[in-house]
């Protein structure tokens, strides 16, 4: 089962005659929820300023329909974080000349963690195990006379400043969001009272609402509760074979359909994963990826598999393979279009190293695919030749079986995962997964195609290897100008602070070719010509000897 909640929401305007509170709930479809969480959201209107209620309303209908729409592959505070930047740069534009000020403090719920994002003076509280707690920190001037000034607030200043918070969900919990016409005037002992006195969520809710009122409360007054009734997976993966409890396909022979696919043949069978080449009703080639009869009773396997399909789904566009959508699937696999063309490595083996004009296509690709994974919180982990296929000048990047999404994907625990090397250095030392191992892996990538050797040479799998000075691209190839030599030296050096920080950042050296601005730092005459370094010494000893020579023989 997925994560379980109950939830209620009150509010009763006050003597104003416009209640700008707003309140949101959002319980989107299971799968949706899986990736994105449920969210809670109460917002309150400075009412001093052009429209409260407005800014209010506007904020939560941004919040609420924008937050699904933004990447899966985003953290939830990071997804939060962009929108609300946005919502504040709306809120300043459009209050004709006045600002539209609003609180908010939103709650996202997913899987078995929560995250709080909190600007103003709502509250919000964590009811458990008979404790109340509070989350939240108010944003007003604490100077006499002061207390209910906001100093933070959506629309107040050109930089917002969010406050966010996370944590582990338990089960019976319960969260409470509280406006300041309610907290203002009930005390933390008689909200915990009722919750503690009261099990139905709704008449807590009906309840803190009227007895603010009744205690004197000037403002409007809302109230959102949300109880943790039963915990959800702890990752992406497991909520994904939860919604998709399909069984392995059998073993397929030629001619065989499965799911109204017709199978040609099987081209590849691993231990991991097994790919066939099917065809459609119009006889349309794809690729069925997968499990071995073996891993059936594997649930990491399984949803390994889920998350790379889902993986692939997030990242379509031209440099990765098409996802079809298989409506009529009733067994636990993805399908791929085939493309013509072949892989890199296959290219390497048949014709060489790239010719340089085709290597620097090449490599404008794949820092345009790696560029917009990373943008999308994505770490492929595997990059390769062999991962990297080419149809009509088309690069694709292929098999997400170890990409790594940082809050989706578990957190390895042990071992390297990817071909040694292409394997960062940092990575042996066991730093966790970052761009920058990418970066190493694109870089180590090019160097390959372009030479047919590797910068360090070939590391064997289970080797401690050590990492020195790289070998130069233009010792091993005469025809790579200073410039692209440069560049691949820094791609692929041993620190990770001096490589790339981004894939754009190589892009743009690329693109400028040998206009780029040149090194500050050339490098040694040694590392760029040692052949002359070496005739120039061995001659300068001749003439030396021959000098030694000459003075003996006199004397």
């Amino acid at each position: 089962m997925g994560l379980q909640l109950s939830c209620a929401q009150a509010s009763a305007i006050g003597p104003r005659e416009e209640n700008q509170d707003a309140l949101r709930l959002v319980t989107p479809a299971p799968e949706l929820a899986a990736c994105k969480g449920y969210l809670f959201a109460l917002a309150d209107g400075v009412s001093q300023c052009a429209d409260g209620g407005l800014a209010a309303r506007a904020t939560l209908q941004a919040l609420a329909m924008d937050y699904y729409s933004t990447p899966a592959t985003w953290g939830v505070a990071q997804a939060l974080e962009r929108l609300l930047l946005a919502q504040n740069r709306w809120l300043r534009a459009n209050g004709a000349g006045q600002p539209l000020l609003t609180t908010l403090t939103a709650l996202v719920l997913r899987g078995r963690r929560f995250t709080l994002a909190h600007v103003g003076d709502c509250r919000a509280y964590r009811w458990h195990a008979g404790q109340l707690q509070r989350l939240s920190q108010d944003h007003v001037w604490e100077q006499p006379g002061m207390q209910h000034v906001l100093k933070r607030a959506l629309g107040l200043d050109e930089h917002l400043l969010v406050d966010f918070l996370e944590g582990e969900l338990q089960a019976g919990e319960c969260y409470v969001l509280l406006s300041d016409g309610v907290w203002t005037r009930l005390s933390e002992q008689h909200i915990a009272t009722q919750l503690r006195e009261q099990a139905d969520l709704d008449q807590v809710a009906r309840t803190l609402v009227s007895a603010a009122h009744r205690a004197g409360s000037q403002d409007n007054a809302s109230a959102l509760l949300v109880r943790v009734e039963e915990l959800g997976p702890a990752n992406l993966g497991d909520s994904l074979a939860q919604l998709q409890d399909w069984p392995l396909p059998p073993s397929l022979r030629p001619g065989q359909v499965i799911d109204g696919w017709t199978v040609d043949r099987l081209l590849a069978h691993s231990r991991q994963s097994m790919l066939y080449r099917v065809r459609d009703n119009q006889h349309q080639h794809w690729l069925l990826k997968t499990l071995p009869a073996s891993r059936q009773d594997d649930p990491s396997a399984q949803q390994g598999l889920l998350l790379e399909e889902w993986f692939l789904r997030r990242v379509a566009g031209r440099y990765f393979p098409e996802v079809h959508t298989a409506g009529q699937r009733q067994h636990l696999y993805y399908l791929m279009r085939e493309y013509n063309g072949q892989t890199l490595a296959e290219l390497l083996q048949n014709e060489g190293p790239l010719p340089l004009a085709k290597w620097q296509d090449v490599a404008r690709q794949l820092l345009r695919a790696v560029g917009q994974l990373h943008r999308r919180n994505i770490l492929h982990r595997d990059i390769k030749p062999e991962n990297l296929h080419l149809a009509d000048d088309q690069l694709r990047v292929l098999d997400f079986g170890l990409a790594y999404c940082q809050g989706l994907s578990e957190t390895p625990t042990e071992g390297l995962p990817g071909t040694p090397s292409f394997i960062a250095p940092e990575a042996f030392q066991g730093c966790p997964p970052s761009a920058q191992h990418d970066l190493y892996a694109v870089g180590v990538t090019l160097f390959y195609l372009l030479t047919g050797h590797y910068p360090y040479g070939e590391i064997e799998a289970f080797q401690q290897p050590r990492f020195g000075t790289p070998t130069s691209a233009a010792r091993l190839r005469p025809d790579v100008p200073d410039w692209l030599d440069r560049n691949l030296s820094q791609a692929i050096a041993a620190d990770p602070l001096q490589r790339y920080e981004t894939a754009e950042q190589w892009l743009l050296l690329l693109e400028q070719g040998d206009q780029q601005s040149p090194a500050l730092r050339p490098r040694p005459l040694l590392e760029r010509e040692p052949l002359k370094v070496w005739r120039a010494l061995a001659l300068l000893s001749l003439l030396l000897n021959l000098t030694l020579l000459v003075y003996l023989l006199k004397s």
